[in-house]
């Protein structure tokens, strides 16, 4: 019984320590998350690519659910904050389809941002490749979860489709809950999928299927973007997308950073988590920073150092303030 009892703090420490460094949280950490180039990560055939002399920075945010030991250095670190799960994960969602669904905004975000560029350097729209490609899937949809952005659509019951208006053609001569086969292409594969036809979109009746698309691309781009998910990236996939498809250099050399979400009209979204991407600008020794003009209200009372922050609200307030800069040069 003695020996018990000289044991039991020993335990009871164990016990504590345990707990304090391996019980996870229902919070996350929050702080800046890496920064990462983005003219390595686009490729594209068909169109003439001029280099930049600068860097280009897509913004990050980063996440990590902690146990008490760690939520403590989070509480005295000035850089980082205890955000609650529910911030991050809708309660109707666990982390994994969560996940699956920043990724599938990401894809969107590629889309919209090529979207832009070629309606503003090419005859895109007008002359676009064969096919439709899926731009976004609606939630709670027929499509979602077996249709996804970046998808490309060349048949539809073994109807050939040439264009985003043959496919929605196709889809809205069949009746409501008739189910359809798409002969799709995604990841150098082909593969059919069948979705019944239903009007999901509560403010959008016309909305069948539960997807949105543009026609095909004139030629072939990529941008890779690993793991990474959200929408946030739209900006920068443009301004990079942008930069590589005119001569000149909009960088001018400089380390150009910057987030915001981009839409098919070209505007310039907010985001969250801004001042995690302003640090992490600065610590990547950016000169610029790109950011929703919407998102200026959370930069209030901020010290950015010698970091100059640049608010735009359309795709064309980028071009405009990069070009303006070099010429005054």
């Amino acid at each position: 019984m003695r020996r018990f009892l000289r044991a039991l703090p020993i335990v009871i420490l164990l016990g504590v320590g345990f707990g304090l460094g391996w019980v996870r949280l229902p919070y996350y950490a929050q702080g800046p998350g890496p920064s990462r180039a983005v003219f390595p990560l686009i490729r594209f055939e068909g169109h003439p690519r001029y280099e930049s002399s600068g860097t280009l920075l897509a913004t990050t945010v980063e996440f990590k659910q902690v146990t008490p030991l760690e939520a403590f250095f989070v509480w005295v670190d000035p850089a980082r904050s205890l955000v609650d799960r529910g911030v991050l994960y809708p309660p109707d969602l666990d982390e994994e389809e969560e996940d699956a669904r920043a990724i599938s905004q990401m894809d969107q975000s590629k889309i919209d941002a090529a979207y832009v560029v070629l309606g503003e350097l090419t005859d895109y729209p007008e002359e676009h490749g064969e096919g439709a490609l899926i731009e976004a899937v609606f939630p709670g949809c027929p499509a979602d979860g077996r249709l996804f952005p970046g998808d490309l659509v060349s048949e539809v019951d073994g109807e050939a489709i040439a264009s985003r208006d043959d496919a929605s053609e196709a889809i809205d001569g069949a009746d409501d809950g008739e189910r359809l086969t798409f002969l799709v292409e995604a990841a150098g594969q082909t593969h059919s999928v069948r979705v019944a036809r239903a009007a999901c979109v509560p403010d959008d009746p016309e909305a069948y299927i539960g997807f949105r698309m543009v026609d095909s691309f004139p030629f072939d781009i990529s941008i890779s973007s690993g793991e990474v998910g959200g929408p946030s990236a739209g900006l920068m996939w443009a301004v990079g997308l942008y930069d590589l498809m005119t001569p000149g250099d909009l960088t001018r050399g400089r380390t150009i950073a910057g987030t915001g979400v981009i839409d098919l009209e070209g505007n310039v979204g907010p985001i969250s988590g801004i001042r995690d991407k302003v640090l992490a600008a600065m610590r990547a020794d950016a000169a610029v920073f790109l950011t929703p003009a919407d998102n200026m209200v959370d930069l209030r009372g901020f010290d950015s150092g010698d970091l100059a922050i640049v608010p735009v609200s359309h795709f064309d307030d980028v071009v405009r303030a990069l070009t303006v800069a070099r010429s005054h040069e």
